[in-house]
């Protein structure tokens, strides 16, 4: 059985290899989103995770905006814009959140939710 290890191991990192720059994107983002959605589920009874899920979002988001910034960035300008503009609004609306003024992180939730959708070529963010 352990003869077979190394050869488990070599297969794992050939199927990560293998995975294609859009699919990482949305494992990233799939990842981040699932953990904000458990973290506001339970905002009340553990605030620092939820602070913290915020947070990883808003990193999230700060990279794409960085990202789509750039000017050797190969996207279409118009969905470059678009999601520069979400990542504005993450920002300003994880600022809320996390100064416990009234908002919900739903919308944060529907944004990358839309993201991922339109990642996986199912509409979303065009």
């Amino acid at each position: 059985m352990n003869s077979l290890a190394p050869a488990g191991g070599a297969y794992g990192r050939a199927q990560t290899a293998a995975r294609t720059p859009r699919g990482i994107e949305y494992e990233v983002i799939a990842r981040v989103t699932r953990r904000l959605k458990a973290a506001a589920d339970h905002r009340q009874e553990d605030f620092p995770a939820f602070v913290a899920a915020v947070m990883d979002n808003l990193t999230l988001w700060t990279t794409l905006g960085l990202d789509v910034a750039e000017p050797t960035n190969a996207l279409p300008a118009q969905l470059r814009a678009q999601l520069f503009y979400l990542f504005e609004f993450t920002n300003q609306h994880s600022r809320k959140l996390l100064n416990g003024d009234d908002a919900s992180p739903d919308i944060l939730i529907e944004i990358n939710t839309s993201v991922m959708r339109g990642l996986r070529g199912e509409g979303g963010v065009q």
